[in-house]
């Protein structure tokens, strides 16, 4: 069992393009490009998604094997997110305003 702080997940910036293009030579796969998701463990990043087309890359080197589900989870609300409107957005479109009768 792993506890729910065991890995960080975070959008990945400028400053982590070093350590993705490592990874992705230690997984013998091309670099992610775009925007990506990183999963850390224990403050080393270890694998990420990209939220372009949804490719993982993993440190074989670490133990990813339930990070990398995590990611594609991660990748995956955040799919949904884009294309389904918000439960706000869907309430107003199947609420009329009330329109009192005019005696």
């Amino acid at each position: 069992m792993f506890a729910a702080n065991t890995y960080v997940i975070r959008q990945a910036g400028p400053a982590d393009s070093d350590a993705l293009s490592r990874i992705a030579r230690l997984d013998t796969q091309r670099p992610l490009t775009g925007d990506a998701l990183i999963g850390e463990i224990d403050g080393a990043p270890a694998a990420a998604v990209s939220l372009v087309d949804g490719r993982v890359i993993a440190d074989p080197f670490m133990r990813t094997a339930n990070l990398t589900p995590l990611l594609r989870v991660r990748y995956r609300a955040y799919r949904a997110r884009l294309h389904t409107p918000s439960l706000v957005e869907r309430l107003r479109a199947g609420v009329r305003p009330y329109a009192p009768a005019h005696a």
